[in-house]
Formats: structure tokens, C-alpha cells, sequence
């Protein structure tokens, strides 16, 4: 393993605490301001015991910015050591609140050895401006994707590591092995001894891809999880507890989701969505700074381009409702952390694998601030409406954006060596049998696409006729009853 290095550098760019976006709230005026750019696909934000944010970028930097200033200290580098590909990488962090006893900085990344890939959770000690001594806590195996990644420490000695499921079939509900779970160990690596089974890191199980993970300040332990074609979710982690995937998604709402779940004693989660948003960061607001924002969960999303607010119960069992902001104004949001102090700070993620908005801008990446102010300098913008739609009144182009269009594009061109391009593809343009069969049963694969049997007939067929249509693409549409044909 490479041993830390330390290097101080400010930013090239000149900071600039301006504000950006003014975001009106029911009686509270908030402002927007850059605190850091040009990152590089920052994964892992988190508020510091010494008052900066420390950051992990997904090719293998930790760094702590300053967030007065702008200054960055890079304190450890492990490219070398890192694997990454698409979501792969460095990922995960949290950093010890007590570093007086215990200086420790936790991190989950993703690493190849003999071919193989492995998710490694390795304990580092802090010394000034510079991460030493690691040690190996857990290490598991890891994939091209679904490997979790969020971290969170319970007191002084507990540590909870969110895995996912690798797209191996089966795995989540295995719950002697641990992928797809929430674990629980304490700071050296070891089985707590109140663990809920004997002998076990599992607390949880039955988890696809965990992106978010927050513990409130009551102990209650929150996820945010990615779906496959449907249903993202945020859940309440419970001991012992089953949530369902690979068998279920989402709420149980089918007749075989209902006779699993009563089988199985599995979780509903607390708020699903379909279409899915891409859910990512996840944090608890507990500040009167913004008295709007209190007692709530704050979500990142990436597919979604935008910073959610859901307004939790007073027991935090069930969310009341919920609110969309910054909608597509800072493009993919991955990751937000809040201060002391009640403002939040959020991360954009528009140079990683999967770009969504097009070629990243050149300051592209982004931390920036979100803190009340007196006034507003700029027109404010507001919460994003969101009107429900039943699918088949929707129009083939909506249909596509919904479902269709992080993966393959606006343009039908899809991410290269990821997601085959639509435009002149011979699935497409050929015969329709073959691309019915493919868009209902899927593909199972290394980079898999869902089965979309659960849309109706007729919005497959304006999926499909909208696609063969598109990017210089002049086949026949598809009918309702070809689509009824091959279900």
C-alpha cells in the first residue's frame, strides 16, 4: 500500500464567495455560492472536526478544503492503488469527530488484484496535513458496479458500512454473506459483541446499491438505494431486517411482492420512486437555521439533477412529503454534508462516468454552499413542481426521457463501451421481434439493462416507435398488439 504524501496547493481558479443562485423558500431567502471547483468527480463530502470539508475524488484523492477560503490540502494519494472504471473507485469516507482520541479517517474504495476486484474498508490515522499508518478493517468482493460505498460512525467505536449487491443474483439475500447489506463493526475491524447475530458484521439486509447512508441525531440509521428500471428507495435500516431485493422492488404493491413479503417479513421502503431519480447523498437536517428545512432528510440525486427535501414524521418512521429543488441548474448532485452552523453544502458529479448534461463545464467539478441570507441578488429560484402523469397519457419522447435517456442519451448515442447507442443500431433498425423481446425480458450481462415488462404495452410501443424514429433512425412503429405478441 502507498503511503500518504502531503501536498499543500490552493486552487488555480480565483475564489469567489459571490452568490451564484438565489433559492426562495416559504419565509427564508437562501443564497448559493462556489466554495470549490475544478474536482474531479467528488464522491464523499463530509464536515470535519477542524471546521474544513474533506473530500474524496473517485480516481484516489483525499483532500480538506477550506470552506472560508477555498484553500485544498491534499493529504493522501492512492491512485495507484485504486481501480477505477465507472463507479468504481474511491468512494466512501468518514472522518472520527473525536480525532483528540481517536485520529482516524475511514475509506471505502475499490482495488484489483490477480483480475479480481475487491471493496476494501481501510482505517488511516491523521497527522497534520498528511493520512499514515492504514489498516486493513474488511475487505469484500467488488465489480464493475452496484458496490455501495456510504460510511457512518456511531458513537466513538461503531462504524456502519452500506455494500451493495455487485449484480450478483442472490446475493443480497444471502444473509451470511455481505454484499447487499448494511454492516456493523466496531473501529478496529472486529464483530461487535451486541451485533444482532452472533458472529455476523450483517445488521441488514437485502439491498441492491446503496448511495446514501445517514444515522440522526435520534440513532435512526436512513439509505438511499438505487433501483434497477423502477423503484429508487429510501428506507429506514433496521436490525435484522430484509428490504427486499432482489424479489422486491420497492413498495410491496404486486400480488408476488405481497405473498414474498409475508414469507419473508421483508421492509417496505419509506418513500420509492418511479421513474427513478438516481438517489445519492444523503443527510439529516436538524438546524433552525432554516427553520423549513427541520427535522428532514436531504437527498442528492443524480438522474433527478436536483436536491430534495423530505419533511420526516416526528418519530422519523414515515416521510410526509417531500420537495424538489435546483432541478437541472448544477446538473448531477452527488453528495452534501452540513455544518454546525446549518448550512448545507452539496457536490456535483458532472465528470464521471455517465454524462448526463453533455460535456462538463470547464470549472466542472463544483462544492457549493447553500446558507440563508438577508436578500436576495438574483431573481430566486423556487421549488420545482412536479406534476403526476399516468404513463399512458405521456407522449413517446417523455416516455423515453423517463426511462430511457440516462443511460442512452438525448442523442441516441449512448456512453461508450457502457451503453450501446441507439442511433443506427441494428437492434433497432432491424426487426421488431428482436427489439420487443430485448426491452421486455432485458439482458443479462456485466452491464446489464433492466427488463421493462412492467410498462403497458402501449408505452412500449411509443418507446419504440419514438426511437426507431430518432438520430437518422426511419423504421416502421411498433403497435400496441406487436408489444402484446411477445409479453
Amino acid at each position: 500500500m502507498l503511503m500518504a504524501i502531503s501536498v499543500s496547493c490552493t486552487s488555480t481558479q480565483q475564489f469567489n464567495q459571490a452568490i451564484d443562485e438565489n433559492l426562495a423558500l416559504d419565509s427564508t431567502m437562501l443564497g448559493i455560492s462556489v466554495i470549490a471547483d475544478s474536482l474531479d468527480v467528488p464522491w464523499e463530502i463530509t464536515w470535519g472536526p477542524d471546521n474544513w470539508i474533506w473530500i474524496t475524488e473517485q480516481k484516489g484523492f483525499i483532500s480538506r478544503i477550506n470552506p472560508e477560503t477555498g484553500e485544498k490540502i491534499t493529504l493522501l494519494d492512492i491512485e495507484e492503488e485504486v481501480w477505477v472504471r465507472t463507479t468504481p473507485g474511491l468512494l466512501g469516507m468518514v472522518v472520527h469527530p473525536n480525532p483528540n482520541k481517536f485520529p482516524y479517517v475511514f475509506l471505502n474504495y475499490t482495488t484489483e488484484r490477480d483480475s479480481q476486484y475487491f471493496s476494501r474498508l481501510v482505517r488511516y490515522t491523521y497527522k497534520p496535513d498528511t493520512l499514515i499508518d492504514p489498516k486493513l478493517l474488511l475487505e469484500i468482493p467488488a465489480s464493475t458496479g452496484h458496490n455501495g460505498s456510504r460510511l457512518v460512525l456511531s458513537g466513538d467505536s461503531i462504524l456502519f458500512w452500506a455494500t451493495g449487491d455487485i449484480a450478483k443474483k442472490g446475493y443480497a439475500q444471502d444473509s451470511t454473506g455481505l454484499n447487499g447489506k448494511v454492516l456493523r463493526l466496531d473501529i478496529e475491524g472486529g464483530i461487535p459483541d451486541d451485533n444482532p447475530i452472533k458472529g455476523s458484521y450483517v445488521w441488514a439486509w437485502g439491498f441492491r446499491n446503496i448511495q446514501g447512508l445517514v444515522l440522526a441525531p435520534d440513532g435512526q440509521l436512513y439509505s438511499a438505494e438505487h433501483g434497477d428500471a423502477i423503484e429508487d428507495e429510501v428506507n429506514l435500516v433496521l436490525p435484522l431486517h430484509n428490504y427486499g431485493w432482489q424479489d422486491i422492488e420497492g413498495y410491496h404493491d404486486e400480488a408476488n411482492e405481497i405473498a414474498y413479503a409475508k414469507e419473508h417479513h421483508t421492509t417496505e421502503p419509506l418513500r420509492a420512486w418511479t421513474p427513478t431519480i438516481a438517489p445519492a447523498g444523503l443527510d439529516y437536517y436538524a438546524s433552525g437555521q432554516i427553520p423549513e428545512w427541520q427535522n428532514t432528510l436531504l437527498l442528492t440525486t443524480l438522474k433527478g439533477k436536483s436536491l430534495r427535501v423530505l419533511k420526516l414524521s416526528d418519530d422519523g418512521k414515515s416521510i410526509e412529503s417531500e420537495k424538489v429543488y435546483l432541478e437541472k441548474v448544477y446538473g448531477r448532485i452527488r453528495d452534501l454534508c452540513v455544518s454546525p452552523a446549518g448550512d448545507v453544502y452539496i457536490s456535483t458529479s458532472n465528470r464521471d462516468w455517465n454524462k448526463a448534461m453533455g460535456p462538463p463545464k470547464e470549472d466542472d467539478d463544483k462544492i457549493l454552499r447553500i446558507a440563508k441570507v438577508k436578500k436576495e441578488t438574483k431573481t430566486p429560484l423556487t421549488e420545482n413542481e412536479h406534476q403526476v402523469s399516468t404513463t399512458a397519457r405521456l407522449s413517446g419522447e417523455v416516455l423515453y426521457q423517463q426511462f430511457c435517456e440516462s443511460c442512452h442519451k438525448a442523442d441516441g448515442k449512448g456512453v461508450q463501451g457502457t451503453f450501446p447507442a441507439l442511433a443506427g443500431s441494428e437492434l433497432v433498425n432491424g426487426k421488431k421481434d428482436a427489439l420487443i423481446k430485448v426491452v421486455l425480458n432485458g439482458i443479462t450481462a456485466e452491464e446489464s439493462m433492466p427488463a421493462f415488462n412492467f410498462l403497458g404495452d402501449l408505452e412500449i410501443s411509443k418507446i419504440l416507435t419514438y426511437i426507431r424514429s430518432q438520430w437518422g433512425n426511419k423504421t416502421p412503429p411498433v403497435r400496441e398488439t406487436e408489444v402484446l405478441k411477445y409479453r
